[in-house]
């Protein structure tokens, strides 16, 4: 599948993933090998999900580790940058970038997972279920690990932004467009989303709460 060749792409998206996990375990206090398990399950988690739920063996990080180890340089760099850097990183423009460059990898992933779900034959239904689990579980790992409420049980739009993306690919796919023209379509579907969750503020509805 073309999309799943754009390498230094999802290098790109595997790093501000850790990166997040990274930050998480300074807010944690953790030691660097709490920073490195948090950036890893951040980085690959939902990759590795997708690719054992699919049957897919060895699980892609298991030959070529590029991405672990891209996982730990991150986090140990952030590790490195000690309490004072780290909090710059996480305030003014640079919270803004990193949660831009969040989005970014968001529907990246999204339609990497879908395409390589497609890739080995699955039904529809279930390749839209693959992209969005390889954009947002590593997510969920990281939250239940540090003893957050992942984002999916918030009102954030962001699952919902990673499920568009994979729904407009697998839609213009059965409609026979180009793969790649479907992955860019699906790519800006969810970027599209998500980014207007941010400039606006939207959310999704949630039920009272009962005490």
């Amino acid at each position: 599948m073309p999309i799943v060749s754009v390498i230094p792409f999802e290098a790109i998206g595997v790093a501000v993933f850790a990166l997040t996990g990274a930050l998480v375990a300074a807010r944690k206090g953790m030691d660097p090998f709490g920073f490195a398990l948090l950036a890893i399950v951040t980085g690959i988690g939902g990759g590795t999900i997708r690719d054992l739920l699919l049957g897919i063996r060895p699980v892609f990080w298991v030959q070529d580790p590029s991405d672990v180890l891209v996982c730990i340089v991150v986090a140990e760099i952030v590790f490195a940058l000690g309490p004072k850097r780290v909090t710059a990183l996480e305030g003014g423009r640079r919270a803004r970038l990193l949660l831009w460059a969040d989005a970014l990898g968001l529907a990246l992933f999204a339609v990497m997972g879908t395409a390589k779900a497609l890739s080995v034959g699955v039904p529809f239904l279930s390749a839209i279920a693959m992209g969005t689990i390889t954009a947002t579980f590593g997510g969920i790992i990281r939250d239940l690990l540090a003893g957050t409420t992942p984002l999916v049980l918030r009102q954030e739009i962001y699952v919902t932004a990673a499920a568009l993306g994979a729904g407009v690919m697998v839609a213009l796919r059965g409609l026979g467009l180009d793969p790649t023209l479907a992955a860019v379509a699906g790519f800006a579907a969810g970027l599209g989303l998500r980014a207007l969750a941010i400039l606006r503020g939207w959310s999704l509805p949630t039920f009272p709460r009962r005490d």
